[in-house]
């Protein structure tokens, strides 16, 4: 019993200004060569399979090509993430062939796809908390609590009392997208606070054998309950320059001895991401010669500024993504922090009252603006 885990496709992303679909479909073919080589009986993709939930054309065409290739020779289990638009991502999901599963809907959670030799896989969509608290009440525990925790507390119930009702030797498998504490995250994660939390304990996943997890974009492995294997698979490229030293994989899953077994499966790198910074002469010079291939953010350091600084940069480094120049100074200044997906957009709020004000944002500042984020959020899921 073997399966392929990966996830955060974000088929249609662009890397500043860059079009990647050609990048990324080179690795949905070298998914589908791994899955024929490797003999594989699963491939689970745990979520961000678009980049938004109204994806291009040309995206929607790749899926769809890649779908059908993979399901020529393994059974697919698709489920969404946070940039996904579930209803878009799961539409005709009853029409599919049998061998392409996609778990979009919080009803369907626990209705586990059954592949041969007692293999159970559950696939979790997305959970955002304001969606599907009241679609997650029951009878003995009601309504679950505002929280990415309760839901997905919730949500491995039904799991677990599905199991409960089964019989005979069986492997399980979850395939969920959320942010496990223990996982390091990178810069292009979208965030999903929702109360100022964003985290859910590890242990919500116990009882079962692997935990297939998608959101983090670093190949790493979240420390879980006893006798469950949680991991992350990460993205298949590298979406921000916090990724440049990632090892992007897929993870090779056998579940046919007493404990999962897991291998990682390099992908492909179309062009390495690489920080160069030196004096304009200095990357002209040797100091530049090792990067000129790669897609590079580049720091010219100068006392001044050269003069047709862009031009020459490009000149020598054709796949630069970000020119800039900060030249050096003998006496320490702070330089305002850059912010990128992975901060709190409240406390960037709460930063900009400070800014203007010269004073902390009051609780009742902060409240009006979680309040004002969570509902830009909620319209986004609704499109």
């Amino acid at each position: 019993m073997r399966i392929l885990h990966t996830s955060d496709w974000h088929l249609g992303r662009t890397l500043h200004g860059v079009d990647l679909l050609d990048h990324q479909a080179a690795h949905l073919a070298h998914l589908v060569d791994v899955v024929r080589s490797e003999s594989v009986d699963a491939l689970v993709v745990a979520g961000d399979v678009y980049d938004r939930a109204i994806p291009p054309v040309e995206a929607l065409d790749l899926l769809s090509q890649t779908l059908a290739q993979l399901a020529e020779h393994t059974t697919v289990v698709v489920t969404s993430g946070n940039h996904d638009s579930a209803t878009r991502l799961g539409f005709g999901s009853a029409l599919m062939r049998e061998r392409v599963r996609l778990r979009t809907r919080v009803a369907g959670l626990a209705e586990p796809v059954e592949l041969p030799g007692g293999l159970l896989v559950y696939g979790i969509p997305y959970l955002d908390p304001d969606s599907v608290r009241h679609a997650l009440a029951d009878d003995e525990h009601g309504v679950p609590a505002r929280s990415h925790q309760a839901v997905t507390d919730a949500a491995m119930a039904r799991i677990r009392a599905d199991l409960a009702g089964r019989s005979g030797a069986r492997r399980t498998v979850v395939a969920a997208h959320a942010f496990v504490i223990g996982g390091e995250a990178s810069e292009s994660e979208r965030d999903i606070r929702v109360g100022g939390v964003d985290h859910v304990a590890a242990g919500a996943f116990a009882g079962v054998d692997y935990v297939a997890l998608g959101h983090l974009h670093g190949p790493q492995r979240v420390s879980g309950p006893d006798g469950t294997t949680v991991r992350y698979s990460g993205s298949p490229l590298a979406y921000s320059f916090s990724e440049q030293h990632h090892a992007k994989s897929s993870v090779l899953v056998d579940l046919s001895g007493t404990e999962a077994r897991t291998e990682l499966i390099a992908a492909p790198v179309p062009r390495r991401l690489s920080d160069v910074s030196g004096t304009l002469d200095e990357l002209l010079g040797a100091a530049g010669e090792a990067h000129v291939d790669d897609w590079t953010r580049v720091t010219v350091t100068d006392a001044h500024r050269p003069a047709d600084l862009y031009r020459r940069v490009r000149e020598r480094f054709p796949h630069a993504l970000v020119v800039q120049h900060h030249a050096p100074s003998s006496a320490p200044t702070v330089r305002a922090a850059a912010v990128t997906a992975a901060h709190d957009p409240v406390a960037v709020g709460g930063d900009f009252v400070r800014y203007v004000t010269g004073a902390d944002a009051t609780p009742d500042e902060l409240s009006v603006l979680r309040s004002a984020y969570e509902h830009v959020l909620a319209g986004e899921r609704s499109a």
